[in-house]
């Protein structure tokens, strides 16, 4: 009995160890799979796959840059309608950091038709700027390793313009993202300033 109750015991306290271990704390094993779950998708040639279901995540918020107030040349003259999966939201909002895997996908949304010199045009609720059609998928995913040289985040395109976008994106050059990132961004890579649920209790 003695024998049989020791190593009993010594089971249990092996498959504590290792739940305890696979519980861990961020970069534990059990993020990591966690991640594989709720992080990008690549594809075999290293490209990232389409993110899908993203509407459904939470919903960070909207800025817009309209072509009628930037003379008419805006780079995204749309609604910049951003989303990041819930895990890794419920994570940065315990930590104050987006945890390796983060996904943020910004889908462009044009303004409806205006009827003002402004861009602006008038709807039931009054005067101001509507959305209409969708033009566009942009994603940023940080992988600290893989895009080191861009302070661990990648930005990709899927098309500008109305869906459906890509299948998968090749990596963007710094040059065409990162680099408004790196000399504007006021977290990591982030616009955290502009998304109220990234800062607000």
């Amino acid at each position: 009995m003695t024998i049989k109750t020791t190593a009993l015991l010594g089971g249990a306290a092996a498959a504590l160890l290792i739940g305890l271990t696979l519980g861990a704390g961020p970069g534990g094993d059990a993020q990591a799979q966690s991640m594989r779950q709720w992080g990008p998708q690549w594809t075999a040639s290293g490209e990232l796959a389409l993110p899908r279901d993203y509407r459904g995540w939470v919903f960070l918020g909207a800025p817009l840059t309209p072509n009628a107030l930037n003379g008419g040349q805006a780079g995204f003259p749309e609604f910049h309608n951003v989303y990041i999966h819930p895990e890794p939201y419920r994570i940065y909002r315990e930590t104050g950091t987006f945890p390796e895997g983060t996904v943020l996908v910004k889908e462009l949304q044009l303004t409806l038709p205006s009827t003002s010199a402004d861009g602006s045009s008038v709807e039931a609720s009054g005067r101001g700027y509507f959305p209409g059609k969708l033009n566009g998928l942009d994603v940023a995913v940080k992988d600290s390793k893989r895009f080191a040289e861009t302070r661990g985040w990648g930005f990709f395109n899927f098309g500008h313009h109305e869906p459906p976008y890509a299948a998968s994106a090749k990596v963007a050059d710094a040059a065409q993202c990162a680099g408004c990132h790196l000399a504007n961004a006021t977290k990591e890579m982030v616009f955290t300033k502009f998304y109220t649920l990234l800062y607000a209790d």
